[in-house]
């Protein structure tokens, strides 16, 4: 057995180690890392959730690249009419990793009951629309399905249904400004299939999902035409690289924007939480590691004896140094111990009953997101045992400074 690792173990197997003097300095240290390790992990968990979850909820509306006409990316209604004759559709072979793509379009329109009235923007979509992220946002109801036959079937938010006091099977009157500015609005009247609740206030008080025919025939094109292109990619951090294929893969009159780019507010306000998250740990790490310094320093004090015995036996400064080191690595891997334990709980309890709410005013989402991955979590782990150890070899060097003449006739 390792010489060092033996007296340390025999150290911490005392009872006069467990009830001596630096006891509750020693039980402040473990204490420290485990506070620390578990704020941590909330903050990466939560904020990692909160970024994906907000992305994903942006990208559910608009996908990850949108193609349209110069001019009409900052437009919420689509001014012109795009064909779907193209190259890259419905598939985009050209370039590699994009995964889907679908023809799309919007207006504004107004919805009118007998008591009330809602602006909405109508989305109108076909039979290449992606449901995926809406099966999982459906509260009532049922998703729509299109067909190349005209439907009056809707999709309406639960944040718009409860301002209406409309529910499934309702059939609400949807008024549309004619392009003839002459005539009087056009009305349609469409029938609610399924309420949606995606958590993102902004756009659910703003998205109707409609059969896309509708608008077609209201903006008189042809069946063949929509207003813009949504794609989805594989690889999410691919995104500006996938963006440049696609551009340079598609007519001159087209362009293609990111979703981070088109709605650069939301994307720069989440990113603030990165920065967050690595003050955080910057600030953890160093409570947690002054922490074990102080109780490092109380045990070589309290300990003085044994270093001078050990040095006037022969041992050099290293080898007691790595003694103490040894004792400072178990203190520090308790701390960790604890500090997983109570962090993964919190987070599960949170991931599966979800006991703290977030304002969706604010945050976009109706509770704390948690994102778990044994990388970030091995990492974190791995990297406070590693820093806070380093931080404890200057102390450690002050057992260099004890004679062994003073150290054995200290009280």
């Amino acid at each position: 057995m390792n010489f060092e690792y033996f007296i340390a173990k025999r150290i911490i197997d005392s009872k006069a180690y467990k009830s001596s003097v630096s006891a509750p300095i020693i039980k402040i240290g473990i204490a420290a890392i485990a506070i620390g390790i578990i704020v941590m992990m909330i903050s990466i968990a939560t904020g990692i959730g909160l970024q994906q979850k907000i992305r994903d909820k942006v990208v559910a509306f608009n996908g990850h690249l949108m193609i349209s006409k110069f001019g009409d990316n900052n437009s919420q209604e689509s001014d012109g009419a795009l064909s779907l004759d193209q190259d890259f559709y419905p598939e985009f072979k050209s370039v590699k990793g994009v995964s889907h793509i679908q023809g799309v379009a919007t207006k504004f329109g107004i919805i009118r009951t007998e008591t009330d009235f809602e602006a909405v923007i109508v989305k109108g979509v076909g039979t290449d629309y992606k449901w995926d992220y809406f099966q999982e946002y459906l509260v009532k109801g049922k998703l729509p399905e299109y067909t190349d036959a005209y439907s009056e079937d809707v999709l309406l938010s639960e944040y718009i249904a409860n301002r209406l006091h409309v529910t499934v099977g309702d059939t609400i009157q949807t008024y549309f400004v004619n392009n003839d500015y002459n005539k009087q609005p056009r009305i349609i009247p469409y029938k609610i299939v399924g309420i949606y609740n995606s958590g993102f206030q902004e756009f659910d008080k703003t998205y109707v999902i409609s059969h896309i025919k509708h608008l077609q025939r209201i903006n008189k094109w042809e069946k063949d035409q929509v207003g813009h292109f949504e794609l989805f990619v594989d690889d999410y951090s691919q995104l500006d690289p996938v963006r440049e294929q696609v551009y340079q893969n598609t007519p001159p009159e087209f362009n293609t924007v990111t979703v981070e780019k088109k709605f650069e507010s939301i994307f720069e306000w989440i990113t603030i939480f990165v920065k967050n998250i690595y003050g955080i740990i910057g600030i953890m790490i160093l409570v947690a590691g002054f922490n074990m310094v102080t109780a490092l320093l109380v045990l070589i004090l309290e300990r003085t004896q044994m270093i001078g015995i050990l040095k006037a036996l022969g041992s050099n400064n290293w080898t007691i140094r790595k003694i103490f080191l040894y004792n400072a690595s178990y203190l520090i891997i308790l701390g960790l111990f604890w500090g997983n334990l109570i962090g993964l709980g919190i987070l599960l309890t949170q991931k599966y009953f979800k006991i703290f709410p977030l304002d969706p005013n604010v945050y976009y989402v109706s509770e704390a997101p948690v994102y778990l991955s044994i990388t970030y979590i091995a990492a974190l782990n791995i990297g406070t045992f590693i820093l806070c150890l380093l931080m404890l070899l200057i102390p450690s060097y002050i057992i260099t400074k004890i004679s062994p003449v003073k150290a054995i006739r200290f009280e």
